[in-house]
């Protein structure tokens, strides 16, 4: 559905919002100003499937100051922000189509709605837009090449690399230092807490937190829950990662006897079924389950459903499930993307390299795209190099370097 509310109060909130966060993302902003007047991107058609937030918005900008024609898309069904996608409609004229609490057909609808512009270059976040691109377009010749965003969707990129099914290069944005070092451990590690306690305003000092998934969203959750004062468990399948958890102080266990002593649950793995009927069956009266995964698969909400024998919406993102054994479990945000679906997603600050990182390699793909192989591609370390040495300039903060 595309995004075409005249409300001009609420364009003006998301313009506002925009211009809030643009001011936090000062590695973004100076390439928009060394681009704009080049203009690389001209001619190059974008579509877009990302979180419609603020940070998407400066993102957004940024590749139309660069030439840019852009098609939006959000990827995920409760993350949009209403007023920045009216903004980006009504102030940038970007064709958008998304809007928060849409259902999961309308969600498909808005993905190929978006590739109508029979885009040259796809930005994804999760591969949903790629994936369609792939199972809907017959013909992809005209497609340089796409960016992926997220943990999750490198992952079934790299299976359709491994399979033989990748039809176009992709650049895995995910992967570069100065996106998963930073994004997904500060941004994800704030941001996931910041949603469980808007949902909930429970304290979290001195309760047992159960963290599933040891990789760098989960370290970073750890680390702030730790922060606020609760005592940490983590649990996990790869003995590495669980080794790291139990030398960084925390207690490292299976989660079916996590499920005991748990107070608050956050899945951060990127998996399917990793709360499953066993562990809600042993989970105490007034669990709260979060998940910070990309899709709302991590915990088995239909093995909750299951032993329920009524449901009360305590708010818009508590839904509580009274289970036949008396006990009342409470699912934050749909078991969505918690720090999405209850508050605003990660700080502007540690967007802002992972959105240099994007608009680069859009860059890099429009220029290369036609002479790379359909393959999953890291990001170059002097790209790397490059941002991170930015965001320290913007912070007035000056390094060594090695003499010869």
């Amino acid at each position: 559905m595309e995004f075409r509310i005249k409300d001009t109060t609420l364009a003006k909130e998301g313009k506002n919002r925009i211009d809030w966060a643009e001011a936090h993302m000062p590695v973004l902003v100076a390439l928009r100003q060394k681009y704009e007047k080049t203009k690389p991107l001209k001619g190059i058609r974008v579509a877009g499937c990302l979180h419609v937030t603020k940070e998407t918005g400066v993102l957004v900008r940024t590749l139309k100051a660069a030439g840019a024609e852009l098609s939006w898309c959000g990827c995920n069904p409760l993350s949009t922000q209403d007023d920045v996608a009216a903004s980006l409609a009504q102030d940038e004229g970007i064709s958008i189509f998304a809007s928060r609490g849409v259902t999961q057909q309308e969600y498909y609808d808005d993905i190929h709605s978006a590739m109508m512009i029979e885009p040259h270059v796809t930005i994804d976040d999760g591969a949903d837009l790629t994936v369609e691109m792939h199972s809907s377009r017959g013909n992809l010749t005209e497609v340089y090449g796409g960016t992926e965003e997220t943990t999750t969707g490198v992952i079934r990129l790299r299976a359709m690399e491994k399979n033989g099914k990748l039809k176009y290069p992709i650049m895995a944005v995910n992967d570069a230092e100065t996106k998963h070092d930073f994004d997904n451990f500060y941004g994800t590690g704030q941001s996931a807490l910041d949603g469980i306690i808007r949902a909930t305003n429970i304290l979290i000092s001195g309760k047992n937190v159960v963290v599933a998934g040891y990789g760098h969203v989960g370290k970073g959750i750890s680390r702030r829950a730790a922060g606020l004062g609760a005592s940490v468990i983590v649990t996990e399948v790869d003995p590495i990662a669980a080794l790291k958890a139990k030398m960084d102080g925390y207690a490292v266990t299976k989660m079916e006897k996590a499920a005991e002593t748990g107070d608050v649950f956050i899945t951060t793995t990127g998996c399917k079924d990793v709360i499953i009927d066993k562990d809600i069956a042993k989970m105490k009266d007034g669990a709260i389950l979060a998940n910070a995964g990309h899709f709302n698969v991590e915990i088995s909400i239909p093995a909750i459903e299951k032993q329920t024998v009524h449901q009360n919406k305590i708010n818009e993102n508590i839904m509580q499930y009274v289970l036949k054994n008396g006990s009342r479990i409470h699912l934050l945000g749909e078991g969505r993307l918690v720090n999405l679906a209850a508050a605003e997603g990660h700080p502007s600050e540690v967007m802002d390299m992972s959105f240099a990182n994007q608009f680069l390699s859009v860059i890099k793909l429009a220029k290369q795209g036609d002479t790379m192989k359909p393959l999953v591609y890291d990001i170059d370390r002097s790209q790397d190099q490059d941002i991170a040495l930015a965001k320290l300039q913007s912070m007035n903060i000056e390094i060594d370097s090695l003499t010869p």
